[in-house]
């Protein structure tokens, strides 16, 4: 399983650009990119220019995987370059956009279904809990959006992968993928994000395991506190996800999927406030259990932290998120999937002889 990082958020992705930061990725270690969006390989989708990005990524050897924007109509006005790719039709902007895709053979895109509002505390910064329309209206509406662009992406053999990002559910994602179509929808596992909604992300892995196509890789440490629970991210392996096993599930269910980190862009608390009590009705699938075992983490992270044996929320931020912190970000995490793939046999090696054995 390769080991890339964010093309957006890897340091100097501005001043570098798309094939400059594939050389910055080489020199880190790295074996590929993730741009969340094709607009950000190229804004005007020039086709001989993503032929260029993409042949510089297959000349060093490295993955390259991209996107397409937010498919929640809800939310899609938060990014007008969707609209003004199309000129001002946005279903002709979304089917440029995968035959763009297409045109640099990348048939798994991303794609997302709201944005996180960091300007607002709480259960506002996620439009599951917007004001002026309900989550489940926003829902319905994103599956018909979806239904008018799988005509295309099917046409175009793409699949469309929802992300589990901060405002939707893991039951909601895989009711979306089964909706529109597994042969033509799947899933970005961002595999931290899950804890935003209260999900343990090993049990967040078997559900949406078979649809999972992309993935984003981070951490979160968590802590209680009077309003709820605390996130800070943190490098894989240092919060309180359990890739040790996840990895193995996900490469027995995809052993081609390529791995993503998804480093922090600045140093952020991001709050989970359980406690309010409009958080619970909004997640009615959320089983007891799997609150309780969510807890666990957090009490778990809690008594390390007390140990000393990782540091505290204010330790964390007393280091300037400067570039050597997000270089580090980023090579301890993926220092530390390698690990768990080395010791697992999650290799190209081990698929290759599985293959091998298959056909004798």
């Amino acid at each position: 399983m390769r080991v890339g990082v964010d093309g957006r958020k890897i340091p100097e992705a501005v001043e570098r650009g798309p094939i400059g930061s594939f050389d910055h990725a080489r020199e880190l270690g790295l074996e590929g990119l993730f741009f969340r969006t094709v607009l950000e390989m190229s804004p005007t989708l020039d086709y001989s220019e993503l032929r260029e990005i993409r042949a510089h990524a297959d000349e060093l050897g490295m993955y390259c995987e991209t996107g397409l924007g937010k498919v929640n109509p809800y939310a899609t006005p938060e990014a007008p370059e969707l609209r003004a790719i199309g000129d001002g039709d946005i279903l002709l902007g979304f089917e440029r956009m995968l035959r763009a895709c297409r045109e640099i053979d990348c048939t798994e895109v991303w794609i997302g279904t709201a944005n996180y509002k960091s300007a607002y505390r709480g259960h506002l910064a996620y439009d599951r809990f917007r004001t002026d329309v309900t989550w489940d209206e926003q829902l319905q509406a994103t599956e018909r959006f979806l239904e008018k662009l799988a005509p295309v992406a099917r046409d175009l053999g793409i699949h469309m992968n929802v992300e589990t990002h901060e405002e939707i559910t893991t039951w909601e994602v895989v009711r979306l993928v089964e909706a529109v179509g597994p042969d033509v929808m799947g899933v970005t596992f961002d595999v931290a994000n899950v804890l935003q909604r209260g999900e343990d992300p090993v049990a967040a892995t078997h559900r949406v395991g078979p649809y999972v196509r992309q993935t984003h890789l981070k951490d979160f440490a968590l802590t209680f506190v009077d309003d709820g629970i605390l996130r800070q991210a943190r490098p894989c392996g240092q919060g309180v996800v359990n890739y040790d096993t996840i990895l193995p599930l996900l490469c027995q269910l995809n052993p081609a999927l390529n791995l993503t980190i998804e480093n922090s862009s600045v140093h952020s608390r991001g709050l989970i406030d359980i406690w309010d009590p409009a958080w619970m009705p909004a997640h009615p699938e959320l089983p007891p259990a799997e609150v309780a075992q969510f807890f666990r983490l957090v009490k778990g992270w809690e008594n390390r932290a007390a140990r000393g044996e990782t540091p505290t929320f204010d330790a964390y931020e007393a280091n300037p998120h400067d570039y050597d912190h997000m270089v580090r970000f980023i090579t301890e995490s993926a220092a530390h999937v390698r690990a768990i793939c080395a010791r697992h046999d999650l290799s190209d090696e081990r698929r290759q002889r599985e293959e091998r054995e298959r056909i004798v």
